[in-house]
């Protein structure tokens, strides 16, 4: 079927896949995203147009980072730098390491700002992830990063999330199986979000700062800044009250905090609540 595929579009097909563990080889020397070689079709995917995936090109690029993925998911007790340069590796991503410390303590406090991912994670591509600093995300998590996918500094992503940049025509004739074409949309998680356990985030959504999205919450449009929401499909709970959104006008306690200390799963409990009373009217 990749053949059938190859034959729709014009690619590159210079790169072999780079199995090798990182930082060991010539390679690594200059980034994988090599902008000036990129495919008509590579271009068409990361665009939102229509493109195969099944082409030597694209599955070469997912089969590295399956391997990358396996290593970081199987890694098991190595210290935060390694992990940070596994990570690193599935995104592509070849910033320099810092020097290494002799104390491990002085050397990991290097990485205080790197993203903490909890193995196992799932990714399809890797290169088209981008993570600000300090963002955690918990385990299971599965990306398909067919477009973009960008998540803002802070944000706390739960178990078994699931974040999905591609999609495929409704037509089944056009779909055709795996010798067919596919799209996507890009997918923006901003600062300071939280992101609870078993949500879904479609193609196209995009996630205002210091959002709130309930567990088990498949999301399909986008959500506002500083709101809480949920369901399936997930809709609006509530404005969220923070000193951090510069339109609201806030009293501030003694502690200079807001009273806005509860969890999501009390204005989620609130809002099946009203849910009921609605459906017995």
């Amino acid at each position: 079927m990749a053949e059938k595929a190859s034959e729709n579009v014009s690619e590159d097909t210079s790169a072999d896949v780079d199995d090798r563990e990182p930082g060991t080889g010539s390679k690594k020397e200059g980034p994988r995203k090599r902008a000036e070689k990129i495919s008509d079709n590579k271009r068409k995917a990361l665009n939102g147009e229509l493109y195969y995936a099944f082409t030597p090109e694209l599955m070469r690029e997912r089969t590295r980072c399956s391997h990358a993925c396996h290593r970081f998911n199987t890694a098991g007790g190595v210290n935060r730098r390694r992990l940070v340069e596994l990570w690193r590796d599935i995104l592509g991503d070849t910033t320099p390491m810092p020097p290494e410390y002799a104390d491990q303590t002085l050397d990991e406090a290097q990485f205080d700002d790197e993203p903490w991912i909890e193995p196992p994670i799932h990714i399809d591509y890797g290169t088209n992830v981008s993570l600000g600093p300090d963002v955690y995300i918990n385990f299971n998590c599965v990306i398909i990063d067919t477009c973009q996918v960008t998540i803002g500094a802070r944000t706390l992503i739960g178990p078994n999330v699931s974040i999905y940049s591609g999609t495929h025509p409704l037509d089944p004739l056009v779909r055709s199986g795996t010798a067919g074409p596919e799209m996507g949309k890009e997918i923006h998680i901003k600062e300071d979000c939280w992101i609870g356990g078993n949500a879904v985030i479609l193609p196209g959504v995009r996630i205002g700062k210091g959002a709130t999205v309930g567990a088990g919450s498949v999301v399909t449009k986008d959500v506002a800044a500083f709101t809480v929401v949920a369901g399936n499909p997930a809709k609006m709970i509530r404005k969220i009250i923070t000193k951090m959104d510069p339109e609201q006008k806030i009293s501030d306690n003694e502690d200079g905090s807001t009273n806005e200390h509860v969890g999501a799963e009390e204005p989620m409990a609130d809002a099946a609540d009203e849910s009921k009373k609605s459906e017995s009217r």
